[in-house]
């Protein structure tokens, strides 16, 4: 069985008797995942109407899922969408990462996610190589231009964006958004494993607390890699044993697609946890470090700013651990 990672909320802190510091709590299902949300605030907020709202704008605007979306009419040959400011800010956020990671990290990848069975198209019997390879050609997020108009112009008709790998974290930071201009101080947001630790968690006198699953545990089992303890940090996690398809043959595709070469591949990097300033670049480059291998991962790691990141590679068989300086400064025994 295929062992999975994930960051988890603490959930402790709703144990304490001090009424006083009780933290407000919501919980539910959006984006096609959970998310779990615990925040201090001495007024009283009209939370789950603006969490709807922000996830149905984001919904709208990059939902591959979602047939009316603006992506998805962008990628069905629409050239008179205009894209709205989420788009814009993912869209300009992707062509960062895309040029930092030189290739790693990118978007239109869509086409081979869809062709192994990994986005919302049916599912193939058997990804054909010849096939890949035509697909592999319309690769590329510099084949992608934001106009002055807000419209989206492609180089080739054929290409297929697809935000999944950043607008999750950027979900999160407009939420965070939504509790900054609203005076709350204190709060964690997580969804779908991706996090954003804001302040302290006031009953329990402490930073957040959080943890990464062991990937060696067995099922049943409930045991932890690390613990960190969080104040102001965005973090999310990838990792290529959490998703995985098999075709009629028995043939087993990772989910991480190399964007060079257009395959579905399997490396050294079993799971990347990235910490950052906002969660949008914590998701991206979590990704990104997946589709690179724990070498090209780290030589990258060491050339961003404000970037920290916890590694869990294979070496001759055995798993190992990396943790950048700035990362070991927030892991708590």
């Amino acid at each position: 069985m295929k062992k999975h990672l994930f960051l988890f909320l603490s959930l402790s802190f709703l144990l304490s008797c001090q009424p006083e510091n009780s933290a407000e709590s919501l919980s539910g299902n959006a984006l096609g995942t959970t998310y779990n949300i615990k925040y201090f605030s001495e007024e009283e907020l009209e939370v789950k109407p603006a969490l709807d709202s922000i996830f149905h704008f984001i919904n709208s605007s990059m939902s591959t899922y979602q047939d009316d979306s603006d992506i998805s009419r962008i990628n069905n040959g629409d050239t008179s969408v205009l894209v709205d400011e989420h788009f814009v800010k993912v869209f300009k956020a992707s062509q960062k990462i895309y040029e930092d990671s030189e290739g790693y990290f990118d978007p239109t990848v869509g086409n081979l996610v869809n062709a192994y069975g990994f986005g919302p198209e049916e599912k193939p019997e058997q990804p054909d190589v010849a096939y890949l390879d035509s697909l592999h050609r319309l690769v590329g997020f510099d084949k992608l231009q934001l106009g002055a108009d807000n419209r989206i112009r492609k180089a080739e008709p054929g290409i297929y964006i697809d935000f999944n790998a950043i607008a999750k974290g950027y979900a999160i930071d407009v939420i965070a958004e939504y509790f900054d201009e609203n005076d709350v101080s204190d709060y964690l947001i997580e969804l779908g494993g991706e996090l954003v630790a804001k302040g302290r968690n006031i009953q329990k006198d402490s930073d957040w607390i959080v943890a990464i699953d062991d990937p060696e545990q067995t099922e049943g089992e409930r045991t932890f890699q690390t613990i960190l303890a969080l104040q102001d940090r965005a973090m999310a996690t990838s990792g290529n044993y959490r998703k995985f398809s098999t075709d009629s043959s028995g043939n087993t595709f990772v989910h991480t697609i190399n964007p060079l070469t257009g395959r579905a591949e399997k490396n050294d990097l079993l799971s990347a946890s990235v910490l950052a300033e906002n969660c949008t670049l914590a998701d991206a480059y979590a990704s990104a470090f997946m589709a690179m291998g724990f070498e090209k991962a780290v030589a990258l790691l060491e050339k961003l700013d404000n970037v920290e990141a916890y590694f869990i590679y294979v070496n001759k068989g055995e798993p190992e651990v990396y943790a950048s300086e700035g990362f070991k400064k927030v892991l708590r025994e």
